[in-house]
């Protein structure tokens, strides 16, 4: 018998002799991991690695550089867990040499693409496979795929904030091949920065808000409407001696300045930093041009987007209640979150109105619709219900003139509503409801019910239909009990049906705390 004896095996040791080495992608932070065969793959030394994608820019080309990642864009997608690419990289002395990368897709419990193992190994035995790629294809393709990918990014972005998560997120400089990245926006005579990506770019940051004129070369770019490309930054500090002591700093080599141009207008500024890159050609040029007007459509649009719904904002908020009247014996809370999506606004509303005899009448509604619209026909109902309330009219009466109100506006909106008419020296409540959602009342014990609340028809559909009738319910509260009235948009989501989410709000104000101010934060 032949006894077989242990030995010790040097994986890395052997990968490196074998022309393979490892990688480890983080895709959430964009950190990069690879051992030493990998660096010899890309003939970089440790030293001039970084820990970072956008380091490769050294060794890979970026049309290269846009096929790799597309390749690993694509297996996310898709959702298969492994690809395989060829890549061209340029060698210390200049030489190109073909290389492959294999990855395997590292998926979170949820699905989630987030890392990447696996090996990178010298390919240029892989004759045919090289003899088959024509660099001119293959750079059209690469710039091909760089710009969809850019373009595709941006298309998600509304909002401006949306627009620097895309440049400024894990993937953002790999979509420019670049090093370094700046944005800025022109506001009035400034030129303000309003995303500084890169290990280094932090030392403009003195710079975020300048003056725009041509001291610097990014405003000098937007002014001019020329883009400027830089292929020595020591060279650009000459020029511009303000940048002197900041381009040290920042240990790049060139750079391009881009204007930012929308419907003949000069919205802002892109600059571009590159570290090993000394020249553009004309290709290079033309790309940067051409992802530069990517980025200044998208930057346009969510710019009127911020625009529209700040408007929608501050319309909205002038349409509610200032504040809410002090109320003997009696504890009254407010809370009001305008929920955004896309362009929407809400026709959400409230007001707490001071009755004679110190009652008081608590309403809240919405509006169809969730634009600039429906926020107008939201103010002028609150002021016509606080008015029907006020004058002292029964609920039902307040509702079925508020109904008709609504009717003979200018519009085809519908509003839904509950008002209730409280007596804290009795403890009475009158409520009426017009499609809304019933009260919610916790009792001294802790139970939650929702009381039976016939209703009507929305208001606005009730006099069209002819049916202004609203029954009105009785509810007798004792001291220490509460009632909440809420809109659909506190308990119903794409995932919640509304008789769920009136279940777990029971739940969560049966846990809560007592006093109004207190539950209304915990609700809310």
């Amino acid at each position: 018998m032949t006894s077989a004896k242990k030995t010790s095996v040097d994986v890395e040791q052997c990968l490196l002799l074998t022309g393979v080495g490892g990688f480890d992608w983080d895709l959430r932070t964009g950190a990069l991991g690879l051992d030493a065969g990998s660096l010899a793959v890309l003939d970089l030394r440790p030293e001039e690695f970084n820990g970072r994608v956008t380091c490769l820019t050294r060794r890979i080309p970026p049309e290269e550089a846009v096929r790799i990642n597309y390749a690993v864009t694509e297996a996310v997608a898709s959702g298969t867990d492994r690809y395989g690419v060829y890549f061209r990289a340029r060698r210390r002395d200049g030489t190109i040499h073909l290389g492959h990368a294999r990855g395997r897709i590292v998926r979170d419990g949820e699905g989630r693409a987030v890392r990447v193992l696996g090996v990178l190994r010298s390919a240029s035995d892989d004759g045919a496979e090289l003899a088959a790629i024509d660099p001119r294809e293959e750079r059209r393709q690469g710039i091909a795929l760089m710009v969809q990918g850019t373009t595709q990014a941006l298309s998600r972005a509304v909002t401006v904030d949306d627009v620097v998560a895309v440049l400024s997120g894990a993937s953002g400089l790999d979509r420019f091949a670049a090093d370094g990245l700046v944005l800025g926006l022109v506001e009035g005579d400034k030129l303000k920065l309003i995303a500084l990506v890169g290990q280094t770019m932090q030392a403009l940051d003195e710079l975020k808000l300048h003056k725009f004129d041509e001291s610097q070369p990014l405003a000098e770019a937007v002014m001019t409407r020329q883009p400027r490309f830089v292929a020595s930054l020591p060279d650009l500090a000459r020029r511009f001696t303000r940048l002197r002591p900041y381009i040290e700093h920042m240990r790049l080599d060139s750079a391009a300045f881009l204007p930012l141009v929308a419907q003949d207008r000069a919205i802002g500024g892109l600059g571009l930093f590159y570290r090993g890159r000394k020249d553009f050609t004309d290709a290079d040029r033309n790309l940067c041009i051409g992802l530069s007007g990517i980025v200044a459509q998208s930057l346009q649009r969510a710019m009127l987007f911020d625009e529209e719904r700040d408007l929608a904002r501050s319309l909205q908020a002038t349409m509610l209640p200032r504040g809410v009247p002090a109320v003997a014996d009696c504890e009254v809370a407010v809370r009001y979150h305008a929920a955004w999506g896309g362009r929407d606004v809400g026709g959400d509303f409230y007001d707490v109105v001071a009755l004679p005899r110190g009652r008081i009448g608590l309403v809240v509604g919405d509006v169809q619709g969730h634009d600039t619209h429906a926020a107008a026909i939201m103010g002028q109902l609150r002021i016509a219900l606080r008015a029907f309330a006020g004058e002292g009219h029964p609920p039902s009466t307040v509702l079925s003139r508020a109904s008709r109100f609504l009717a003979e506006l200018d519009t085809e909106r519908f509003a839904t509503c509950t008002y209730a008419q409280f007596d804290p020296a009795t403890g009475i409540v009158r409520a009426v409801r017009a499609g809304h959602l019933p009260p919610l009342v916790r009792h001294v014990d802790g139970r939650v019910g929702v009381p039976r609340v016939p209703g009507g028809l929305p208001l606005g559909l009730a006099t069209e239909f002819g049916m202004e009738d609203f029954p009105e319910v009785r509810l007798d509260l004792v001291p220490g009990e509460t009632m909440v009235l809420c809109t659909d948009g506190l308990v119903e989501d794409a995932a919640l049906d509304v008789d769920t989410g009136m279940a777990n709000l029971a739940d969560v104000m049966r846990e809560g705390p007592e006093r109004a101010e207190a539950l209304a934060d915990h609700l809310s």
